[in-house]
C-alpha cells in the first residue's frame, strides 16, 4: 500500500471522512485514545466504515509519519449504489448484468475480474463492505484501467444485494464446485447477476441457499478449481455467448 493512498491522524481521517472521501477501512491502535477518539469512533460507526484494531507495530510498519494511532485507505473509486444502477438499467430497457464478488481479498484477482467484466459488458460489480478486496491503485492498474469506468458498488451486505436484485427481476446464479448443474445450462438471456465466491472459502452458505440457481465449472485435470479471475471469466463470456446468439435470432426474426 502506497503513503498517497493512506491518511494519517486522527483529525486527519476525521475531516476526510467528513469530506465524503471514499475510505475502504480505518486501522487503529489496539489501546487507542485521546480527546478525539470519541468523535472518530461515532463518525466510523454512522458511516458504517470497515474499523479494524491493530497493533502498534502494523502501523509503524505502514508509515513513518506521525499516524497518531490511526490510518485510514483511501479508495481509489468512487463507490456507486447498487439501488440507483438496477432502475437506470431497466430505464435503458437493458437486460441487467451484475457480477457479485463474495469474499475476494486478492487484489490482483479482483482487478482481473474487473477487467473482464469490462471486456464482456457487465453493468455492475458489487463488493462488501467487509472482508473484502480494497480497490487501490494496485487493483487500479491490474484491471487495465477498467475500474476508471466500470461502475462498482460497496453494500453491507451481499446476501442482502442478492436479496434486492432478485426482487428486482434477476436471476441470480451461484458459481460453486458444490453444484451439479453445468453452467451452460442455464439460461442467462434475461437481467443476470452472478456470484462468484472468495479465494479461501467459496460462496458462503446463507448466500447460495438463496441463489435462484447453483452451477460449475467441469474441471478436468488434478487441479480442483480455477482461479477466482479465470472462472468468473468463464461463466461471463456464456452470458456473452448466450445473449449474442439471442440478438442474432431476433435480428433474423
Amino acid at each position: 500500500m502506497k503513503e498517497n493512498e493512506m491518511i494519517f491522524g486522527t483529525r486527519a481521517v476525521i475531516e476526510a471522512i467528513q469530506a465524503g472521501k471514499e475510505v475502504d477501512k480505518v486501522l487503529m491502535r489496539r489501546d487507542f485514545q485521546g480527546d478525539l477518539s470519541h468523535e472518530l469512533f461515532h463518525i466510523i460507526k454512522e458511516t458504517n466504515i470497515p474499523l479494524q484494531r491493530v497493533p502498534q507495530e502494523k502501523l509503524d510498519r505502514l508509515t513513518r509519519k506521525n499516524h497518531q494511532g490511526v490510518i485510514a485507505f483511501i479508495s481509489a473509486v468512487i463507490y456507486q449504489k447498487l439501488e440507483d444502477i438496477v432502475p437506470f438499467l431497466y430505464e435503458e430497457g437493458k437486460d441487467g448484468f451484475i457480477v457479485l464478488l463474495d469474499g475476494v481479498t486478492d487484489v490482483r484477482n479482483f482487478g482481473a475480474v474487473a477487467r473482464t467484466c469490462n471486456c464482456s459488458g457487465v453493468d455492475a460489480l458489487v463488493i462488501p463492505t467487509r472482508n473484502s478486496v480494497s480497490v487501490n491503485a494496485d487493483a487500479v492498474k491490474t484491471s487495465a484501467g477498467a475500474l476508471h469506468t466500470l461502475p462498482v458498488c460497496k453494500e453491507s451486505s451481499i446476501y442482502e444485494s442478492i436479496k434486492f436484485l432478485k426482487n428486482s427481476g434477476y436471476k441470480v446464479v451461484a458459481a460453486t464446485e458444490k453444484a451439479e448443474k453445468n453452467y451452460t445450462a442455464v439460461d442467462y438471456s434475461g437481467p443476470t447477476a452472478i456470484v462468484m465466491g472468495g479465494e479461501d472459502f467459496g460462496i458462503s452458505m446463507d448466500n447460495l441457499r438463496i441463489c435462484d440457481e447453483m452451477v460449475q465449472i467441469p474441471i478436468l485435470g488434478n487441479i480442483s478449481s480455477l482461479n477466482i479471475s479465470a472462472a468468473a471469466a468463464v461463466l461471463m463470456y456464456e452470458v456473452v455467448r448466450q445473449r449474442t446468439e439471442r440478438d442474432k435470432k431476433s435480428i433474423k426474426i
